[in-house]
């Protein structure tokens, strides 16, 4: 990046991660993303290592509903609940997290790996140094590959500095990150030692201060942490997906038997141009990522993003109990993301593993203690009389 690059502003003065002056959120642009529909969860029992596939059609909840408060804390109201969060202008004191991640690939039992993953703890190791614009932030993605391995070691070596080419500043970012995935894309066609015909899911994590894009193109997935409960923040771009079907159908696509064409099991991915029109067309097969934005608080305590893999045999709320408990055990991120991976693996998924946790506080997550009911009851005077008369007589 050049030095002339337009980066999001940070505040020098950093301690005990808060800032003295408020990190600005990031500012919508023109093309505004859907959001996704809110379904309720269903249950795993922890206990069970050989439970059955969950059904697709019942997603967990985005935002689940929990009376559980922190030991020695009052229950306070999220503060990034909804869409368009934003946070407060007039804030002297500024929470601002860190960025530790693990992760655990394994092949599964499928007899070739087409995963991949980035992590990026700290984006100032891939930017010149602005003394002006102190750069905080990171950057994660999954990479889910068929068809070959070509697309996602692409994507996986590329995506991220074609982000940092362009300005990541408030205004700009969310049409940076949708311009690096098209740029990808097209870069799967255009590079001959590349086979055309292998494509890749992708999601990516790009987190500067407080503010995170999430950024999906196909069925991985990415889950918040916050205080034990699992907030889902992309959806899984299945061709069933009510959503995609209508979109597929509309440009001319045909779902056989849950697969885009008869051919493909994701509606959304880069590469797979032997699926694809000339450049520039709207097909059935999109590579356009759909976003959220999240503005982080001292709630949120982890993120999981994970391939399909994982997400085929396990439920959101599961896999962030597991990563909470883990958290509780030892603190290790790297530990938690094998801890997923084995536990897919007991309950038989049948895909390559790719599974990647970040925390956003070096400390581990708190001890959750349910408050206990206490209820009043009270006695009229002539019931008080009555019982009086009764002890008396005893």
């Amino acid at each position: 990046m050049g030095p002339g690059t337009d980066v999001w502003p940070q505040c020098a003065s950093l301690d005990n991660r808060y800032l003295k002056e408020c990190v600005p959120p990031m500012e919508e642009d023109d093309d505004d993303d859907e959001d996704d529909d809110d379904e309720p969860e269903d249950s795993d029992n922890v206990n069970q290592p050989n439970a059955a596939k969950p059904p697709r059609s019942i997603q967990p909840m985005r935002h689940c509903i929990s009376q559980a408060m922190l030991a020695g804390t009052s229950d306070s109201k999220s503060t990034n609940e909804g869409s368009g969060l934003k946070s407060p202008q007039n804030e002297r004191v500024t929470y601002l997290p860190i960025f530790r991640s693990g992760s655990c690939s394994e092949m599964g039992p499928k007899p070739y790996m087409e995963d991949e993953y980035i992590c990026v703890d700290d984006l100032r190791q891939h930017v010149d140094p602005q003394p002006d614009y102190p750069l905080h932030g990171a950057f994660y993605g999954v990479f889910d590959g068929h068809g070959g391995i070509d697309a996602a070691s692409f994507t996986k070596r590329n995506i991220l500095e074609f982000i940092l080419e362009d300005s990541i500043s408030p205004k700009a970012v969310k049409k940076t990150v949708k311009n690096a995935f098209a740029k990808v894309d097209h870069a799967l066609a255009d590079t001959r030692s590349l086979d055309n015909s292998s494509g890749t899911t992708a999601l990516t994590a790009l987190i500067l201060g407080r503010n995170m894009l999430i950024a999906n193109a196909g069925d991985s997935r990415a889950v918040l942490g916050k205080r034990g409960r699992a907030i889902e923040l992309s959806t899984d771009h299945k061709p069933s997906c009510t959503s995609e079907k209508m979109r597929i159908e509309k440009l001319g696509g045909v779902i056989y038997d849950g697969y885009l064409n008869g051919q493909l099991s994701v509606a959304r991915a880069l590469g797979d141009w032997h699926m694809k029109g000339p450049k520039g067309s709207d097909g059935p097969l999109s590579a356009e990522p759909e976003l959220e934005e999240v503005t982080l608080s001292e709630e949120d305590e982890f993120l999981i993003i994970a391939c399909d893999g994982l997400w085929d045999v396990m439920s959101s709320q599961y896999a962030v109990t597991i990563v909470r408990k883990e958290l509780m055990i030892h603190n290790d991120p790297d530990k938690c993301s094998r801890q997923l991976v084995r536990e897919a693996l007991k309950r038989n998924s049948c895909d390559n593993l790719t599974v990647v946790v970040v925390c956003f506080s070096s400390d581990p997550p708190p001890k959750i203690e349910i408050p206990k009911m206490h209820r009043r009851r009270s006695i009229s005077a002539e019931g008080l009389d009555v019982l009086k008369g009764v002890l008396d007589n005893a």
